[in-house]
């Protein structure tokens, strides 16, 4: 007989931003593999609805994630190397749909941060933290490396700040992750909603093409050499958002101190 499912989280759609929230606090939101299937089909599932322009990833209770799962950790310590690779995949695979939803995304971090959840905050495009998180990198405690996870989290902390914080498996506060870069804004926990709901307005007032053209923009430009090829990238991007239907809107309507069409309804 097969377990039936258990859903890990919940997916709501208002005002043109959908909420997606990790409902395991009692396991202070730990993923297992379960978990990981049911987050990349939400991302990809809101990531392709015309009624959504703006992702919320929150979590409930007193942790946002605190990484694997001590149950599937269990499982895992008896994985061949293959099975450990195709296991390590289904997260990478997860980790890549948050980071490329052609939605913007915010993480609204309540609580504490660790390990495989650092991957889940630093894949959303902006992070808002309550003061009282706590961030950890606890892997190398375990005998382990955060490397599935690295390409997001030394994108959103800077590889200096991952060279320390990898090495050393430290806590430390909202104010350092801040302070690193690694989340965006810090808030009170009576302040966060009311935060998360300004930035998602600012989202969903823009442009729905150009807010996605944005996005892909930073992903292929960050880290890259300024040379012809990547100039001549940047060009064409702005020549096509220029010439395409919302940026000709969006252009007319500033021109004629009028509200876009993509705000009217």
């Amino acid at each position: 007989m097969t377990t039936p499912t258990t859903m890990a989280l919940t997916v709501k759609v208002q005002e043109r931003t959908a909420r997606i929230t990790l409902t395991r606090p009692e396991v202070r939101n730990a993923f297992n593999d379960e978990v990981i299937q049911q987050l990349k089909a939400a991302f990809e599932s809101v990531g392709a609805r015309d009624d959504v322009r703006a992702v919320v990833l929150a979590a409930e209770g007193p942790a946002f994630c605190a990484g694997a799962d001590l149950n599937w950790m269990r499982r895992m310590a008896d994985y061949t190397r293959d099975e450990n690779i195709a296991d390590a995949g289904q997260l990478a695979a997860m980790l890549k749909a948050i980071y490329e939803c052609p939605k913007p995304t915010i993480a609204a971090v309540q609580g504490d941060v660790f390990a495989g959840g650092m991957g889940l905050v630093a894949a959303c495009d902006m992070a808002v933290s309550v003061r009282t998180a706590t961030y950890c990198l606890s892997e190398v405690k375990l005998g382990l490396i955060p490397a599935t996870i690295s390409p997001y989290v030394i994108r959103a902390m800077g590889a200096r700040a991952a060279h320390r914080y990898f090495l050393t498996a430290e806590r430390f506060s909202a104010e350092e992750a801040h302070r690193i870069g690694f989340v965006h804004e810090l808030v009170d926990a009576d302040a966060l909603e009311t935060k998360v709901a300004e930035l998602s307005a600012a989202l969903v007032s823009a442009s729905p093409a150009a807010v996605r053209a944005c996005k892909r923009l930073v992903q292929d430009v960050a880290e890259r050499t300024i040379d012809d090829a990547l100039i001549a990238a940047t060009v064409e991007g702005i020549a096509d958002i220029r010439a395409s239907d919302e940026g000709r809107e969006g252009v007319a309507s500033f021109l004629q101190k009028r509200k876009p069409a993509w705000l009217a309804g």
